[in-house]
């Protein structure tokens, strides 16, 4: 089966690797139907201290093939979203909805939990440790709920969304969001859906609150000193500043401090929102699959990644 390796900065190759079987009771393994590139991967493509080579992925959707005799949640045939990491579903973190901190936590592309490899998400088959966990299944879709709409869910989705929570959005909230790209996209989808204002109201809002002292809550959804900056400096005092974006700066604590201004976000609690999101989805209420652009063959991997370096692309889905 074909696989995505980062072999060098901006060095993409798609190659032949033997396909994942079950290794442990707990596995499931599962045949992508969709994945894609995040913005994150960016910063290992662009040269980040990172080891090399790179087994490259971790947003996909796809179809249970075979799962160990330990699996209880899904089963073969079934369609599942996965979180964008590995977790049990049962530690003291899991349970109190932070999975991203799992005490069994790894990442496709490298060794389990037990030290057992696994291959990336952009592959055309991926073994998935801990299945019970980490996966969730979809059911019955309706007609018009596409690949793309699903897909989304294993991170990009929920960790807007995450952004939107963290800050505290809720009716009437005014929210300004930093960054374009499709975390940000998504943090705009969920602060609608929470109950921000938008339209007119929500520009009028706007100008009045950062023409006085900032916006009540803002998603910041790239990590950089930049952006970190800016979401603290157009936020109100009291206000509050969700932080999702793949860290690369150091938090301005002194005007937090002295501006009263909350810091949170973090890592997605992704599997924590699945189900919520995976409802909205399927009843109609939510449809974050626009936040895909372009759809390439995962042989053509390295062209997906050049778009999105170049910002030709906002994100890629490939189709293995």
């Amino acid at each position: 089966m074909l696989t995505t390796s980062l072999d060098a900065a901006r060095t993409v190759a798609v190659r032949e690797v033997p396909e994942p079987v079950v290794e442990r009771p707990t596995d499931a393994v599962v045949r992508v139907t969709a994945t894609c590139i995040c913005g994150s991967d960016l910063h290992p493509y662009r040269g980040a201290g990172v080891a090399l080579p790179m087994l490259m992925g971790h947003e996909f959707l796809g179809v249970v093939t075979d799962a160990g005799s330990a699996v209880r949640t899904v089963s073969p045939g079934d369609l599942v979203v996965p979180h964008f990491a590995v977790v049990d579903g049962t530690c003291d973190s899991c349970r109190r909805d932070v999975p991203g901190s799992c005490a069994r936590l790894s990442f496709y592309g490298q060794p389990d939990a037990e030290g057992v490899p696994t291959v990336g998400a952009q592959s055309q088959v991926v073994r998935v440790p801990l299945a019970d966990g980490t996966l969730l299944r979809v059911g019955d879709r309706p007609g018009d709920v596409t690949d793309a709409d699903l897909l989304a869910l294993s991170d990009v989705m929920a960790t807007g969304h995450h952004a939107a929570v963290t800050s505290g959005v809720g009716p009437g909230s005014t929210v300004v969001v930093v960054g374009d790209g499709a975390v940000g996209l998504s943090a705009v989808l969920a602060a609608r859906r929470l109950g921000a204002e938008r339209g007119r109201d929500g520009v009028a809002a706007v100008r009045e609150l950062l023409g006085r002292d900032g916006a009540d809550a803002v998603c910041e959804c790239v990590g950089s000193q930049d952006a970190v900056d800016t979401a603290v400096a157009v936020t109100r005092p009291g206000g509050a500043v969700g932080f999702v974006g793949a860290p690369q700066a150091v938090l301005p604590f002194r005007r937090l401090f002295m501006r009263n201004v909350r810091a949170g976000g973090g890592v997605a609690p992704v599997r924590a929102y699945l189900p919520d999101l995976l409802d909205a989805v399927l009843t109609g209420g939510l449809r974050p699959g626009r936040v895909f652009d372009r759809e390439l063959p995962l042989t053509d991997a390295a062209e997906g990644y050049r778009a999105m370096d170049a910002r030709e692309a906002v994100k890629v889905l490939l189709r293995p």
